[in-house]
């Protein structure tokens, strides 16, 4: 399975769930056991690839302001609610996380009682594998794994998401939507 595979399971299941996470991987996981278990393992290893792309501290810092906080699990757990949003906004995110702010969910977001995280997204080709086999999938290579371990920080600059005008600056779309002096 290629990344425009990857985007299409991820977008129809979107589209089909009105994007709710549970039932949105519901539908992904239904989707995914149509195909061959090696594709399925392709699935795991791009949504891999996709989250070690976003692991990075300008999109905490925009996690952190939307969510009104957020801790390293809590980061992953935005993170697979990111991908789950699609190609479009993940992509858009990357190039300009403010960009979050005129994504709906965003939008209308009151973090007083919500946040906007979908953990069951990382695991949902497990399920799928075993669905379709009868097994738990293969493990990830050692290779794959120390490469993890090298690169368990997020990447680009690290600074103080406690600072009111460090995220002013640099989330001004998002601070003035979520921002709290």
């Amino acid at each position: 399975m290629d990344h425009n595979g990857f985007w299409s399971l991820i977008e129809d299941a979107r589209f089909a769930s009105g994007g709710a996470c549970v039932r949105q991987v519901d539908a992904l996981a239904e989707a995914l056991q149509s195909h061959p278990p090696q594709a399925i393992l392709d699935f795991r290893n791009t949504l891999g690839e996709l989250l070690d792309r976003a692991y990075r501290y300008d999109l905490w810092a925009a996690c952190y302001l939307i969510n009104g906080g957020c801790s390293d699990d809590g980061f992953i757990y935005f993170l697979g609610w990111l991908i789950a949003q699609g190609r479009h906004v993940y992509q858009a995110a990357l190039q300009d996380p403010d960009s979050l702010v005129s994504h709906p969910p965003v939008a209308s977001l009151d973090p007083r009682y919500d946040t906007l995280w979908c953990e069951r997204l990382l695991s949902v080709h497990d399920r799928a594998y075993e669905a379709v086999t009868g097994q738990e999938p293969p493990a990830e290579s050692d290779a794959e794994v120390a490469a993890a371990a090298d690169s368990s920080d997020p990447t680009g600059e690290d600074f103080d998401f406690e600072d009111p005008e460090q995220m002013r600056r640099r989330y001004p779309r998002l601070w003035s939507r979520f921002g709290r002096d």
